[in-house]
Order: structure tokens, then C-alpha cells, then sequence
């Protein structure tokens, strides 16, 4: 019995691609319309991508097959979903990261921000936060905690080894004093012995209570250090069109969705509205990892009259920082290049289409209210330019290779090499973007989207705040046990077709929800940054679920906040857009 539900468990996979199909079949079967083949096909992905059976990008790949075989679309249409403005964007943006990473400046960032925070505990914790959440708004968040967590390591085995050196100094010295005393008092020899052999043994206890109380504390601060980076590796991501791939699939599925909405998800409008947002959400993790990890001793944990023995410390683990930032030298060429190209991209991004007034795309290149250049155009002009320029001047070497008595020139290499990118490009996510793309143009051609939204009209005597929470809280909760990418790919297109349906402006429930699903605190496996921190052996799952339970809470009532307030004015949210209003049944 033992060995056929092992059996069972080791062949899931199989048993749920088998499975799942035919479970589903007679839908097809008995409702043969374009929306029920539609919903069959929606439902076999969303248990594929949850359970994860199959790779996430080949579940991604199934409109292609199932689409046109069920008459949905032909495979044309189908194919071209794929490789989008939005896909484009998202690979323009990863180069641009990848540059970063293959030169080391990100490393530099983090230590020189780190050297200016100092390494008092509330200030250390928010240091590592804020270096995270900055470096992940450009760069994945997994290469980011990836980076990040083996610098906290360093500094906290510093910390902690500076810590048990003073206090034992500290020890040795109340002991000699101790003895001295007692020899000066007690000239009785015959008594000295058992004394000695009292004091003896309260000196091992208490220095073994000591050393527990250290580790106690060292691990406790140890935890609240690897946590506070996987989770502002995720807040990071969110403040930037390019920072985390749900953004781009919601930037997607508005331009599917609705063509004629101007652009209005673009990357200076997304800033507008997630950065303020990240930052509410950014110091709000911070002073609940204080609380959790540091205690309520604010005082104490800013530093404010440490001892001696405490600021020696400090200095300890600054001096590790300092040495780790003078390893890497003074700024290359090639650095110096990648920094005014990152600068560039950055303004370049900012300035096309600010909205307040006419950005340079608009006055140079866009025509007839067309817009020809997307922030996609100015990701791959960055990128294609990273290939072009020479990382140096040039390159001998005097050493081995020598023709005729002199050195060999060669050309110096470009910042980046196509196999690098190779190597390091997420490939899969493209077809992740894709298949969510086809699945939401699927909806809209089977009709099934129209036929949601009619379902879906009771909801209109719902307040609007209370809709918005409310889908903010499921999607926090599947997004613990599903990728975000997937679960933004299933959820975007119902929640345009509800709002449609009950004349409540799309961006409304399709921003909060976007968001939501970059709150996966809870999990281990809800997040790679989640993962790569609990790998370290420090964390348990219940110390996890603990402060990201609560941390979760906090997201969804932030993203609320932010909804209501600076992001209703900025896409003027209270009012149902014209490019919205498809069906004309809404005035």
C-alpha cells in the first residue's frame, strides 16, 4: 500500500497531463461552442501552470496547437502574440541588466550604499533593503538576492565573531580581577580549593549561558537580514514597467485588450504610480522586520549610546564592507560606459512621453497621433548599442603572443558578448509573455470574455474599493503557490472583462491586482529570492509564513491606499475611459 502511493506521488506529473484533459472533456463535448473550447483550453493551462506538470513556457506553447484545431484562430494570428512590443521591451531591459551584472557595477552599488548606511542593526537591515529594492527595480530580482545574500553572510559572521571576541576579553579580564580579590582577602589556603572549584564551575555556566544568549541573537538577527532581502527584491521590482515580468504582462494585455488606449501604461506613468507605492510598502517591511527580528529597543538598535565593546564591533563589520568595496578597484572603462548607458536608457525612458508635456518621441518621430517609437524602440537602440561599443582602448599582450619583436594588437571586445546573453537570458519567459497574450486574445475572439463580463454584472452593487481589496487578497493568495507571471496571465483578461461589464474603469482592478501578484512573502517556493534565502539553512517555513503573513496584509492594504489616492488621479481612475467602452453599453 506504502510503495503504490509512492508510486502515485513519483509519477504525479504524468498522471495529471493524463488526467486532467479527460477529467475536463465533457465540456467541450456537451457545450461545442467557441467560448466553452476556449474555457477548456483556459482551464487545462491554469492547472498545468499551478501544478506545474509541464514546464511553464511548454504550457505556454498549447494556443498554438489547441487554437487552431479547435477553429478558435488560425495559427498565424495565433504565432504572431507571441513576439509582441511588450516581449521586446522585456528583452531589451534584461540585456541592459545583464551588462550590469557582466561588469560588476551593481556589486559596486550595493557596497558604496552599505559603506553610507553604516552597520548599526535597524540602519544595517536598512541598507541591505534599500541596495536590494534599488538594484531589483533594473536587474531580476533572483540575480539580485543572489548577490545580495553572501554580503549580508559576510557582515553578519563579522558581526557575530567581533561580538563573542569582546566578550570573552571582557570575561578573561572580570576573572583576573575576581582571583586577585580573592587572594588578597583570604590568606586561608585550606579554604582556597573549593572556593576556586565554585567559582570555577559558575564561570563555565555563566559563559555558556552567554554564548547561547549570542547565538540566540545572532541567529535571530541573521534571520530578520536574509528575509529583509528576498522580500525588498520583490517590493523593488514592482516600481518599474521592466522590474518584474507581471508588469509587462499587464502592460500587454491593456495594449490586447484595448488598442486605442493611447499608451497609456508606459514606463514614466508606471513609475508615477508603483514607485511611490514601493516605498510606502518598502519602509512598512522594514519596521515590521525591526519589530519581528530587532525588538522594540528602537534606541538600541539605531545605536544611540552603544558601548565600547559595541562600536568596536560596528567597526569590525564596516572595515569587512570597506575591504570587499576596495577589492574592486577603481572604476574601468567599460563601468564608466555601462553607467552612462544605464543614465541614458533611464532618461531616455522618462522623457518620451511624460505626459505633462510632449516628450521627444512625440515631437521628432510620431505622426497623424501614431506612435511610432515605444519605450521598446529605446530598450533595443540601449541594447543593440551594448554589442557596438568597445569595453577599452586596446588590448596587447606583450607576454606570450610577440611577432617580430613587437606585441600584437588586438581589438578590444564589445561590453557584451551574444553568448553571455545567451547563457543568462530567461528564454522561457517570452513564451510565458506570449502564451498569455494568445490566451487573452483567445478570450476576446471565442467570445468567452463578452460572455464573462455578462456573468459577472452583479458585482456592480459592490463598492468599487471593496472589489479592488478583495481581488487584491486572492490574487496575494494564489500568487504564494502559482508563478506571478502565471497568475497575472489568467486573471488580467477576467477582471478587464468584469470591469467592463459593470462600467468600472479596467485600470482599476487591473493595477492592484498586477501588483498583488509580486506579494509572495509567505512560501519558500512562491519566489526564486524565497528560495535562495531559505537554502541557507537559517529560515524555517514557519519562520517565513510568520512575517510574511503579515507582511502580505500590509501589501494588499498599501496597493488599496495607493489605488484611491495618487494613482486614481494619475489615470483618472473615478471616470470609465472611452477606449474602455468596447460594447457601447456604457455611457
Amino acid at each position: 500500500m506504502a510503495f503504490s502511493w509512492q508510486a502515485v506521488l513519483a509519477c504525479r506529473k504524468y498522471l495529471i497531463i493524463v488526467l486532467v484533459p479527460l477529467v475536463f472533456l465533457p465540456l467541450p463535448l456537451v457545450l461545442p461552442t467557441k467560448e466553452a473550447l476556449c474555457g477548456y483550453v483556459i482551464i487545462l493551462m491554469a492547472l498545468f501552470w499551478c501544478t506545474e506538470a509541464l514546464p511553464l513556457a511548454v504550457t505556454a506553447l498549447m494556443p498554438v496547437l489547441l487554437f487552431p484545431l479547435m477553429n478558435i484562430m488560425d495559427s498565424t494570428t495565433v504565432c504572431q502574440e507571441y513576439l509582441k512590443d511588450t516581449n521586446m521591451l522585456f528583452l531589451g531591459g534584461l540585456v541592459m541588466a545583464i551588462a550590469i551584472e557582466t561588469w560588476n557595477l551593481h556589486k559596486r552599488v550595493a557596497l558604496r550604499v552599505l559603506l553610507i548606511t553604516g552597520v548599526r542593526p535597524a540602519l544595517l537591515l536598512m541598507g541591505f533593503m534599500v541596495v536590494t529594492a534599488f538594484l531589483s527595480m533594473w536587474i531580476s530580482n533572483t540575480a539580485t538576492t543572489a548577490m545580495m545574500v553572501p554580503i549580508a553572510q559576510a557582515v553578519m559572521e563579522q558581526l557575530h565573531k567581533s561580538e563573542a571576541e569582546s566578550g570573552t576579553t571582557g570575561q578573561e579580564s572580570e576573572h583576573t580581577n575576581k582571583a586577585f580579590e580573592l587572594q588578597e582577602k583570604s590568606p586561608d589556603s585550606l579554604k582556597e580549593p573549593e572556593e576556586k572549584g565554585n567559582s570555577h564551575v559558575l564561570v563555565v555556566e555563566e559563559e555558556r549561558k552567554r554564548n547561547e544568549e549570542l547565538e540566540k541573537k545572532h541567529l535571530k538577527l541573521s534571520k530578520g537580514m536574509s528575509l529583509c532581502i528576498c522580500y525588498s527584491s520583490s517590493i523593488g521590482g514592482i516600481a518599474t514597467l521592466t522590474g518584474t515580468t507581471p508588469n509587462l504582462v499587464l502592460q500587454g494585455q491593456v495594449n490586447d485588450l484595448f488598442p486605442d488606449n493611447g499608451g497609456i501604461i508606459n514606463f514614466a506613468s508606471w513609475f508615477s504610480f508603483a514607485f511611490p507605492t514601493m516605498l510606502v510598502l518598502l519602509i512598512l517591511a522594514w519596521i515590521w522586520l525591526q519589530i519581528l527580528y530587532l525588538g522594540f529597543n528602537f534606541k538600541k538598535n539605531f545605536g544611540c549610546g552603544a558601548s565600547p565593546a559595541a562600536k568596536a564591533k560596528e567597526k569590525q563589520a564596516y572595515k569587512i564592507i570597506k575591504e570587499e568595496s576596495k577589492k574592486l578597484g577603481k572604476m574601468s572603462f567599460a563601468e564608466i560606459e555601462v553607467s552612462i548607458l544605464f543614465i541614458l536608457l533611464v532618461v531616455l525612458w522618462f522623457t518620451r512621453e511624460p505626459g505633462f508635456i510632449p516628450g521627444w518621441a512625440t515631437v521628432l518621430f510620431n505622426k497623424d497621433n501614431t506612435s511610432y517609437v515605444t519605450d521598446a524602440t529605446v530598450a533595443l537602440f540601449i541594447s543593440i548599442l551594448l554589442f557596438i561599443l568597445p569595453s577599452g582602448f586596446s588590448n596587447q599582450d606583450r607576454e606570450q603572443e610577440q611577432t617580430g619583436g613587437r606585441a600584437k594588437f588586438r581589438a578590444p571586445p564589445p561590453l557584451l558578448d551574444w553568448k553571455v546573453v545567451q547563457e543568462k537570458m530567461p528564454w522561457n519567459i517570452v513564451f510565458l509573455l506570449g502564451g498569455g497574450f494568445a490566451l487573452a486574445k483567445g478570450s476576446e475572439e471565442s467570445g468567452l470574455s463578452a460572455w464573462l463580463g455578462t456573468k459577472l454584472t452583479p458585482l456592480q452593487s459592490i463598492p468599487h474599493p471593496a472589489i479592488a481589496f478583495l481581488l487584491c487578497l486572492l490574487i496575494a493568495t494564489f500568487t504564494e503557490c502559482t508563478s506571478n507571471v502565471a497568475t497575472t496571465t489568467l486573471f488580467l483578461p477576467i477582471l478587464a472583462s468584469m470591469a467592463e461589464a459593470i462600467c468600472l474603469n479596467p485600470l482599476y482592478v487591473m493595477l492592484p491586482c498586477t501588483l498583488s501578484a509580486s506579494l509572495a512573502f509567505m512560501l519558500p517556493v512562491a519566489t526564486p529570492p524565497n528560495a535562495i534565502v531559505f537554502s541557507y539553512g537559517q529560515l524555517r517555513v514557519i519562520d517565513m509564513a510568520k512575517a510574511g503573513f503579515v507582511l502580505n496584509i500590509l501589501g494588499v492594504l498599501t496597493i488599496t491606499l495607493a489605488i484611491n489616492t495618487w494613482a486614481s488621479s494619475l489615470f483618472q481612475l473615478q471616470s470609465f475611459p472611452s477606449w474602455a467602452n468596447r460594447t457601447g453599453t456604457c455611457l
